[in-house]
């Protein structure tokens, strides 16, 4: 790489050749893989990586489910995303809206018992599609240096989310 370290971009305002040719790679093969997953998903299931997304924030909830506005936070989408979203789901019997009995204008998402069976029938092919596309590819050293980075980037995002 170049003389810049982690963090500290010595006054630079615009990143060095070999920093766009590293950004340029990590950008397309995140956007392959993704593709490659969303592929494999929607073909081994019929579910997008977003209703997987969904499903998977509601499984893990206390009670299956979820203020539709945590749900946008726990994902990293914006509200109005989610809500046509979920409008989708919802056609497909796999969640199911109502009020929120403790806020006023609130909405909860639940997850229905088709939700949680397309779930579960869901998780073992794309455990392995993850497994095939990612974790094979990889050292386990690599594993753990993918790790850090994606630690760093949430971070930097977090921090200037915040600003």
């Amino acid at each position: 790489m170049t003389e810049a370290t982690p963090g500290r971009r010595g006054g630079r305002q615009l990143p060095t050749a070999d920093e766009l040719r590293i950004w340029r790679d990590f950008i397309e093969t995140t956007a392959a893989l993704g593709s490659r997953l969303e592929s494999r998903l929607q073909g081994d299931s019929s579910l997008s990586t977003g209703d997987y997304s969904v499903l998977l924030a509601l499984s893990e909830a206390e009670g299956q489910a979820m203020r539709s506005s945590a749900l946008a936070s726990h994902i990293g989408w914006e509200r109005s995303r989610l809500s046509h979203h979920l409008g989708r789901m919802e056609r497909r019997g796999l969640i199911r809206r109502q009020e929120c009995a403790t806020v006023p204008r609130g909405a909860e998402v639940l997850l229905t018992t088709a939700g949680a069976e397309a779930f579960r029938g869901a998780t073992f092919p794309h455990l392995r599609a993850i497994r095939e596309l990612f974790v094979d590819a990889l050292t386990p050293e690599q594993i753990v240096a993918a790790g850090e980075i994606a630690t760093a980037l949430k971070a930097r995002l977090d921090d200037l989310r915040t600003q």
